[in-house]
């Protein structure tokens, strides 16, 4: 079972990328004389480049499914704190876990990431 179908319960969207380009979001004033255009933080940017509160977490995970070395390791996590990659659980060994920061961290929106809740073992 794949990150994304294992941590939200969705298969993996056909347009989902790991780093997509934002869509623009329009607001129409009160008045709906003007509109306004409303850019998405980079670590509430979904699969398809919409909003999404757990967007990150979600890309995280989408990168972690294409990585082949990563894609079994199914005792381990993935939250969002802000622009924060939480990694949570039990990974095999420190050579697997050093791998999933580093993907984790090249992951578009990403400013640190967080192993201190995932133990080796």
């Amino acid at each position: 079972m794949g990150w994304l179908k294992r941590l939200f319960g969705m298969e993996k969207p056909e347009n989902a990328e790991v780093n997509p380009s934002p869509q623009v979001v329009q607001q129409a004033s009160s008045a709906n004389v003007a509109t306004a255009t409303q850019s998405i933080p980079p670590e509430r940017l979904g699969l398809s480049g919409e909003y999404d509160q757990s967007g990150l977490a979600k890309r995280v995970a989408l990168a972690f499914d294409q990585d082949p070395q990563l894609d079994d390791v199914d005792t381990l996590w993935v939250a969002q704190t802000g622009s924060t990659v939480v990694l949570k659980g039990k990974v095999p060994s420190q050579e697997i876990l050093n791998k999933m920061v580093s993907v984790a961290s090249s992951v578009n929106g990403a400013t640190d990431v967080d192993t201190n809740q995932a133990t080796i073992g």
